[in-house]
């Protein structure tokens, strides 16, 4: 099988790959194809792990390490490499499934996502967080408007009642949701579209009363935050959306990158100042203020928040 094939082309197209980043994957597809042992290897591992169904990616891009040493390519092109070579089975199986076309592309755009993230944070064409894509290879984390979804059951605590009066009980069904890197704002009408397309799609896991229950761990979940953040920012409108149901502060701002990239590592002095989101957070922990993070639930009855 030759894996820079057509439809190894056609991903990178659908994530709007830079040309050079465009060629440097193509090249190293092609550098697996032209060597017997470098694509004997990625063949057991595609089969280890894309059957029966995807599975145990944090293993999997463990292993990717080495291979990659051993044929001279970048660890992290080499697993943003397998990942395109390995959708082109979960194309196949969402066709199986009776999953839309537009569906698949959605979520395939995760990839882009992580690719930038890599290039702003490691200066490497790839992905640098392989690991996570497990759920999306299995079928079971979807992109749905702004946010991923996935199967989940609550488990922050033993139980928790909302200021509506609902009761979530460890173990009950949730729908875990992330909030990709995408750059698209978290309005209001974003929002609560996604958690409408998230309702519609995921019916099995309404409850009797017909409520969903949404679940979300995240460090923008810090009612902290609203103590230096604009009223009408979309961030404390998000934070506004959830009932906390743990939250805690952080002694290290760790997920500094997520706003600043690859100066997120380094002091805080350096940090850049050319949002006003990156001004925000800057000034707080210069401050000496502190950041945090928490788990939040949702409740939602198809068309509004329920509290």
């Amino acid at each position: 099988m030759a894996y820079l094939n057509e439809h190894f082309k056609e991903i990178l197209t659908i994530l709007d790959i830079p040309q050079e980043a465009f060629d440097v994957f193509c090249e190293t597809a092609k550098k697996i194809d032209n060597s017997k042992s470098f694509s004997a290897r990625v063949d057991s591992l595609i089969k280890e792990y894309m059957y029966p169904e995807a599975h145990g990616f944090g293993e999997l891009f463990t292993k990717t390490k080495f291979v990659a040493m051993r044929h001279g390519v970048k660890h992290y092109t080499f697993d943003f490499v397998i990942l395109v070579i390995a959708s082109e089975i979960m194309h196949e199986r969402y066709k199986e499934a009776g999953l839309s076309e537009e569906l698949f592309r959605n979520t395939i755009m995760d990839l882009k996502y992580k690719f930038v993230e890599c290039v702003n944070c490691k200066d490497v064409y790839g992905t640098f967080v392989a690991g996570w894509n497990t759920d999306f290879y299995a079928l079971r984390r979807f992109c749905l408007g702004r946010f991923q979804y996935e199967y989940s059951t609550f488990g922050v605590c033993d139980e928790f009642t909302t200021s509506a009066g609902i009761t979530i009980k460890r173990g009950d069904k949730t729908l875990g949701f992330h909030i990709p890197s995408s750059g698209v704002p978290l309005t209001d009408e974003v929002r609560l579209d996604s958690y409408k397309k998230a309702y519609e799609f995921f019916k099995d896991y309404r409850r009797e009363d017909g409520l969903m229950i949404f679940e979300c761990g995240s460090w923008l979940l810090w009612d902290g935050y609203k103590e230096f953040l604009p009223e009408k920012s979309n961030i404390r409108r998000f934070i506004d959306d959830f009932e906390l149901v743990k939250q805690g502060e952080k002694a290290v701002f760790s997920d500094a990158w997520r706003i600043f990239d690859k100066a997120g590592f380094g002091r805080p002095k350096k940090w850049p100042e050319d949002t006003s989101l990156r001004r925000a957070f800057k000034q707080h922990v210069l401050n000496g203020g502190k950041t945090g993070s928490g788990n939040g639930i949702i409740v939602f009855d198809g068309e509004k928040i329920v509290k």
